[in-house]
């Protein structure tokens, strides 16, 4: 796909983005993908958000990825950290390599902010095609009890020092939005599906 851009959002993206967000979730949402919509438009509008990429084609959004700030609760210290989310695609568009452009881009632009990593909640199978891996192996953990370990990922972009490991903690938006994990009867399925639960 040789016309395909990767760039930052700008501030006329705002509503082509909120719709791709919408039509990637609304499958999963009985909302219709309101709920993470919503998510992302308060994660926009604080001081939490990092950075955006969209992914154009003929002129026309049909993908978007977030950046946004988490933290490492470590015994030493508090690390800020990256968190990719969300992922959509619109779904005319999926399996043509926009999502893993966007991951690709996402992971790049966390690296140059400085985070020493960068992690996600998703399918093992997709990100880990993507370069993640179990973010417990390096002794980090969910935020949730709620997220599955193998879909609590990370790419690190930096070397870390033996002591920066612990409990990943998101801002409070993801928790207003009931954001973190996912909630039974997902979570039993999700759980079932990797063996888990």
């Amino acid at each position: 796909m040789t016309d395909l851009e990767i760039r930052p959002v700008e501030a006329r993206d705002a509503d082509a983005v909120l719709g791709v967000v919408r039509a990637a979730f609304g499958a999963h949402d009985p909302d219709g993908g309101v709920k993470v919509a919503d998510l992302w438009g308060d994660v926009r509008a604080s001081d939490h958000l990092l950075a955006e990429r969209v992914a154009v084609l003929d002129g026309q959004v049909v993908g978007h990825v977030g950046v946004s700030r988490c933290w490492i609760d470590a015994r030493r210290e508090l690390v800020e950290a990256c968190m990719l989310s969300p992922l959509s695609t619109a779904p005319a568009h999926e399996r043509r390599g926009i999502g893993t452009a966007l991951v690709a881009a996402a992971v790049e632009a966390a690296r140059e902010l400085g985070c020493p990593a960068i992690f996600l909640e998703g399918s093992p199978d997709f990100y880990g095609r993507r370069g993640f891996e179990p973010a417990a192996t390096y002794g980090f953990e969910a935020p949730s009890v709620r997220v599955p370990a193998p879909a609590f990922q990370l790419v690190l972009l930096s070397e870390v020092p033996d002591w920066l490991s612990g409990r990943v903690v998101y801002p409070d938006v993801w928790w207003r939005h009931d954001s973190t994990g996912l909630r039974d009867p997902d979570l039993a399925e999700v759980e079932k599906a990797l063996g888990t639960g």
